[in-house]
């Protein structure tokens, strides 16, 4: 199924160079259309496809996609409008940023799929480092399999320089227990907007991460 139209792409560009309220009114059927629908469209069927290995996921699209409207209230970027649509499609939908699931991101020039932990708190980050010292094996594996490694390379995040005593001796063999963060990411041209792979293409990346994603869904339990 094709999804997107080449104006959908388009739109963003658009959008880029004019973001202004009096110019996204005046464009409002056409965002409606060739973005909102259009989007929703696709992760109403991705969420529908994942809950066949989830049922769990019992989301809907609306739980799950944010809102293209830019909180300003405290950046210095007062341009009210995000130039990308995107989405968590997680158990928790977007308000849940602890549950390991698949973040989508697609703007003018590429789609970007994301997965992991990306901010977790200091009680949650002691948990997973536990976890992870205590399953450095399958912790290993699962971010070496080569499906994964294909698809995401590896494991990235910001690190601390040290670590509390109960870590440094593991820290040498796994060395990612100094990450605060835990992600992954996946960048694809934005060609693929208008091909009739872009659910497949998107769930192909899905499988990719299982891996690492479960081990994490289990490491937050």
């Amino acid at each position: 199924m094709t999804y997107f139209s080449p104006d959908f792409a388009q739109f963003f560009k658009d959008l880029a160079a004019n973001n202004n309220k009096e110019w996204f009114d005046e464009n409002r059927k056409r965002y409606e259309k060739e973005v909102k629908d259009a989007f929703k469209k696709l992760v109403e069927d991705l969420i529908i496809t994942m809950r066949k290995e989830e049922p769990e996921l019992l989301v809907e699209a609306k739980d799950c996609i944010f809102r293209i409207n830019r909180d300003i209230r405290f950046s210095k970027d007062k341009t009210p409008y995000k130039t990308q649509v995107s989405a968590v499609i997680s158990p928790g939908g977007r308000k849940d940023m602890t549950t390991p699931g698949m973040y989508i991101e697609l703007g003018p020039e590429k789609m970007a799929i994301y997965g992991g932990l990306y901010m977790p708190d200091a009680k949650l980050l002691k948990e997973v480092r536990w976890y992870v010292m205590e399953n450095a094996d399958a912790f290993k594996k699962a971010y070496t399999n080569i499906t994964f490694v294909k698809h995401y390379e590896c494991i990235r995040g910001e690190q601390n320089k040290r670590l509390d005593k109960d870590f440094i001796a593991a820290a040498e063999k796994e060395p990612l227990l100094f990450n605060k963060q835990f992600y992954y990411y996946e960048h694809i041209p934005a060609s693929i907007y208008t091909s009739d792979k872009l659910e497949e293409t998107i769930l192909e990346s899905y499988h990719a991460a299982a891996p690492v994603k479960e081990f994490f869904r289990k490491a937050v339990a």
